[in-house]
């Protein structure tokens, strides 16, 4: 199936592993042009390498930055439109909050996470607007979590926060339909990701915790990263250019909702 995103370009965050990392391939692999954006430059180097030798595939470039801090994004914004000279396409995509509940956080980890899973998104956007407007089938894809659906136990920053982005967006969905731009979240389940496996180790029995939680999942396994970009190609993908404002759910079947 051609997603009919060659020549297209895209703005990854959280690109320099996991799910972040898997979308700009995926997304290069259909012969996207793809800015990555992460806080690691050795690797978002390999990243940029790894892109860089696939035989069909869009180029890459790698921006060192920070998501929280405003100057990093303005300048992924620029370098983009300087390299690539258009922006189809933003994927706001970053690391989870910090794990506790509500005993454990004071004020400046909830500033904190503000500024990371919701701030980040929506000045990302903001500054990439302009350009997807002129694109005329620009994306936004959100990664939340399946928190948005069903919280997790001593995630509370992340249950408060995932759900604050998913009404932006379906706000913004209305707002931005009349362009031609669609606005959707992804909800990942448990993916085989290095937050996961650090939350795992966490825990006083990690390899127990997680084969009990594997089995809780009607799949009976963790999610890869590679899944969760399929995904993603397909809401950046003129196939789903009549789908805007919806959350898709990445878990397996984990998640117990009817409308889930």
């Amino acid at each position: 199936m051609d997603l009919g995103l060659r020549g297209c370009a895209a703005i990854v965050g959280g690109a320099s592993s996991g799910m972040g990392r898997a979308i700009a391939r995926r997304l290069a692999e259909e012969g996207c042009n793809v800015t990555l954006l992460a806080r690691r430059r050795e690797l978002l180097d390999e990243a940029v390498a790894e892109i860089s030798k696939l035989t069909d595939g869009g180029r890459a470039r790698a921006v060192a930055g920070d998501s929280t801090a405003p100057a990093d994004l303005t300048r992924t914004v620029e370098e983009t439109m300087q390299e690539f000279g258009r922006i189809d396409i933003v994927v706001n995509n970053t690391g989870g909050p910090t794990a506790g509940d509500f005993g454990d956080l004071d004020d400046e980890d909830w500033g904190r996470a503000v500024e990371l899973t919701l701030l980040s998104a929506i000045r990302l956007t903001r500054l990439a607007l302009p350009a997807l407007r002129q694109s005329g089938r620009g994306r936004v894809v959100n990664l939340t979590s399946m928190a948005v659906k069903e919280i997790n136990d001593g995630l509370l920053l992340s249950n408060a926060l995932r759900p604050a982005v998913t009404g932006w967006a379906k706000h913004l969905s209305r707002e931005e339909g009349p362009h031609g731009i669609t606005v959707n979240s992804i909800a990942p389940g448990y993916i085989d990701t290095d937050r996961l496996r650090y939350l795992y180790s966490t825990g006083s029995t990690p390899d127990e915790d997680r084969r009990r939680d594997e089995q809780s999942i009607p799949l009976r396994r963790f999610g890869a990263p590679e899944e969760i970009a399929s995904a993603a190609a397909f809401l950046c993908s003129t196939e789903a250019a009549y789908i805007t404002g919806v959350t898709l759910l990445v878990d397996g079947g984990l998640t117990r909702g009817l409308l889930s």
